[in-house]
């Protein structure tokens, strides 16, 4: 479902999905090479900036990206003089992008206090909004304590101290993939309606304890209006056109769509 809207994924498996239960026809979404805690660490402490500088060794160049977890030991020091002083040189000469990656903390702190040290080390420019945004050659992401809330709170944060969102990437695949329960969606499906000898009776249920799991009843349809979208019985259609479409019956796939068409249609 995240792949519908993004390109940008290290979850092999949905890549797996998308080919083989939606046909794509085409890469479903791509990485970058990036640092991962014990690949740095493996280094040791004392050896934290050559950690640093075998990722610029290995990955950047010209149109290259690739991002480097920094939080290992002191954020603020790798930020402000291993980054910010000692591979500042290698980090402009080597060319291409490097994201840093903050990965513990409170968000909003973090990434704007990150902002700050790096526009101070690497310099920015004022967009025509008036924010500031870092090099091109740098940036950061934030991927620890994401979620759909706290994104917005980091975005506003982060205008707040005239910077441009621009200079902040997202991840956030352990919220996507564990972060859910049978709640987050909001919504549930329940039987509507029962064929019982030939005939249809519509069925809900209504409980005195909680009006806000009261069931729709009947057969159903889906209108679609100029700002809106209905649900309505089916009896209640009239002249509008059903929106619903039967994809599976009885165990048999009806229709079956390619990614492309999905992510075409989310447009």
């Amino acid at each position: 479902a995240h792949l519908v809207n993004f390109k940008g994924t290290d979850s092999v498996s949905a890549l797996v999905a998308a080919k083989r239960w939606y046909n794509s026809n085409e890469m479903p979404a791509f990485s970058i090479p990036a640092a991962e805690h014990s690949t740095i660490t493996a280094w040791g402490k004392e050896n934290e900036k050559f950690a640093y500088e075998n990722m610029i060794d290995q990955f950047a160049g010209e149109n290259k990206i690739y991002s480097v977890v920094s939080d290992s030991y002191n954020l603020w020091n790798a930020v402000s003089h291993i980054w910010g002083e000692q591979l500042k040189e290698k980090v402009i000469e080597k060319g291409g992008r490097l994201v840093i990656r903050p990965d513990s903390g409170e968000p909003i702190e973090v990434v704007c206090r990150t902002l700050e040290i790096l526009a101070d080390k690497f310099g920015y420019r004022v967009n025509s909004k008036g924010y500031k945004v870092l090099p091109d050659f740098i940036r950061i992401i934030q991927g620890d304590g994401i979620n759909s809330n706290s994104i917005e709170a980091i975005l506003n944060a982060i205008m707040q101290a005239g910077f441009s969102v621009e200079n902040v990437n997202f991840g956030m695949g352990g919220g996507l993939l564990q972060q859910i329960n049978r709640d987050t969606m909001g919504w549930a499906m329940k039987a509507s309606a029962i064929c019982i000898n030939g005939e249809w009776k519509a069925i809900y249920k209504d409980p005195i304890t909680s009006q806000a799991k009261r069931s729709k009843k009947g057969i159903l349809a889906l209108t679609k209006s100029e700002n809106e979208w209905q649900t309505v019985r089916i009896e209640e259609l009239n002249d509008k056109e059903n929106q619903l479409r039967t994809i599976f019956l009885n165990g048999k796939l009806l229709i079956d769509e390619s990614f492309e068409q999905v992510r075409q249609r989310a447009e």
